[in-house]
């Protein structure tokens, strides 16, 4: 039998071919979030979804189903008084998938099929939880699943010593159970719209039981998995990561700072806060300040706010919640980046370090990054709502930083938008909770490789 030719061409041809078929991780987070937003969709198109018995608008039914994959809380009708038990069960499933993350609800199928996990499921499954390292993912995915049920758990359990005596046995146990996963993936959905359309929390501003739980859960949720699972494995401060400590430390200044600030900016405001003893004025500080950090429920009326009091709930909008985490915005992480590069510009360091610990030029470089595509994302978002629906500026721009940061917070602007800014709005909001980095590495880069050339260094004047 002639021995068959083995061109050195055909394996080339087959690693070109390998390489087309594979699908990069970060391409499967945003392929996986847009098939749950567009099945999300079409269930709550379906005449059984909305209470006239009548199909809801498709840009009302994207605009929903996008904001419960990104867990923002924005919404376009009432989700009590719009939706029937059916589409409140499919934004709540939303809601659990988009704070769990695509690949770690396909891990959990896998587990309950007993597959077996190949190692490209395990990199996306990395990618997701925002880890480097695939060694031991599928255990740290095991705990990401159990750690959710089990807090949003206790958090329904706790809700329902108050929801269960005032809405009575099943429907208190429905809104406990509704509101304990929104707080806990930093959604900010609510069913309290029987009381009045988007009240939110708003009935609940003073009421200790209810602001300590959700502020936990949504505390809980933004500070990341991978937090969670280094302090159970670490009890030492010494002995955690320096993205740990690093998380921590900025998501103390932000709460307490943010907390500081909202009580003296708002404790006059007879519109919100004025009528407040100060213990409840400390407690709606509090509240603002957390649920600012990606959540979106609202004790007080964002659109009363004082003009100071947007500004500082804009820019914890901005910075959001933690890598890892059920959060969005630029990223706890990314601020500090920024914030600790300038001081040791202006101190004349080279090297930024923190806790005896030099840190990359690169992650700078990512933190600029994401912070830089964030303000144009903001930018051109802020000028099309005020292009397209001539709405002002500060409102437009609260908004816009609303969505992209999936807080979910607004000033009652949301249901008065056109379709195109609608539109808009739900492009930002899958954007911002995919992740720039993620968007650029599954739309932009190829593979990680040195330059084959390196260009003499040249100098530009700055400042």
């Amino acid at each position: 039998m002639a021995k068959e030719y083995d061109s050195p061409y055909r394996h080339i041809a087959h690693a070109r071919s390998a390489h087309r078929r594979a699908v990069r991780p970060g391409r499967v987070i945003m392929l996986g979030f847009l098939a749950v937003i567009v099945l999300g969709t079409l269930l709550l198109h379906l005449p059984v979804s909305a209470r006239s018995g009548q199909m809801t608008p498709l840009v009302d039914c994207l605009f929903t189903a996008t904001s419960a994959t990104c867990v923002t809380g924005l919404v376009v009708v009432d989700t009590y008084q719009h939706w029937t038990i059916f589409g409140q069960t499919v934004i709540l499933c939303l809601i659990q998938i988009g704070g769990l993350g695509i690949m770690s609800v396909a891990a959990m199928v896998s587990f309950f099929t007993r597959r077996t996990i190949t190692v490209r499921e395990r990199l996306e499954m990395s990618a997701s939880l925002s880890v480097d390292d695939i060694a031991g993912i599928v255990r740290l995915t095991k705990g990401v699943i159990l750690f959710t049920f089990a807090v949003e758990g206790v958090g329904a359990a706790l809700l329902s010593l108050r929801f269960i005596p005032q809405f009575g046995l099943w429907k208190g146990i429905g809104k406990s159970a509704f509101h304990s996963v929104s707080a806990f993936c930093n959604a900010g959905f609510d069913l309290m719209g029987e009381q009045q359309e988007f009240a939110n929390l708003s009935g609940y501003a003073t009421d200790l039981l209810v602001n300590v739980v959700v502020v936990a859960l949504v505390v809980m949720g933004g500070l990341g998995f991978l937090v969670w699972n280094d302090l159970a494995h670490h009890r030492r401060w010494h002995q955690l990561s320096v993205h740990t400590r690093l998380v921590l430390v900025t998501t103390a200044i932000l709460l307490a700072g943010g907390s500081v600030l909202l009580f003296c900016l708002e404790g006059t405001n007879p519109e919100t806060m004025g009528g407040m003893t100060v213990g409840q004025r400390a407690v709606a500080s509090l509240f603002q300040a957390t649920t600012c950090r990606t959540a979106g429920f609202n004790t007080i009326d964002q659109q009363a706010m004082t003009d100071s009091s947007v500004m500082v709930s804009m820019l914890l909008m901005f910075i959001g919640g933690s890598p890892g985490s059920t959060a969005g915005g630029i990223k706890t992480t990314s601020a500090a980046m920024l914030v600790l590069a300038a001081v040791n510009v202006l101190r004349g360091r080279r090297d930024i370090a923190v806790f005896r610990r030099r840190i990359d030029s690169r992650t700078v470089l990512h933190a600029l990054t994401v912070c830089m595509v964030a303000v144009m994302l903001v930018f051109i978002g802020t000028l099309l709502l005020c292009a397209c629906d001539g709405i002002a500026v500060e409102r437009a721009l609260y908004e816009t930083v609303s969505a992209f940061s999936t807080t979910g917070l607004s000033q009652n602007l949301t249901p008065t938008l056109g379709t195109a800014s609608k539109l808009w709005l739900v492009l930002e909001m899958y954007l911002g909770r995919i992740g720039i980095l993620t968007l650029g590495v599954a739309v932009f880069s190829r593979r990680v490789m040195e330059p084959k050339i390196r260009y003499p260094e040249g100098r530009v004047m700055i400042g």
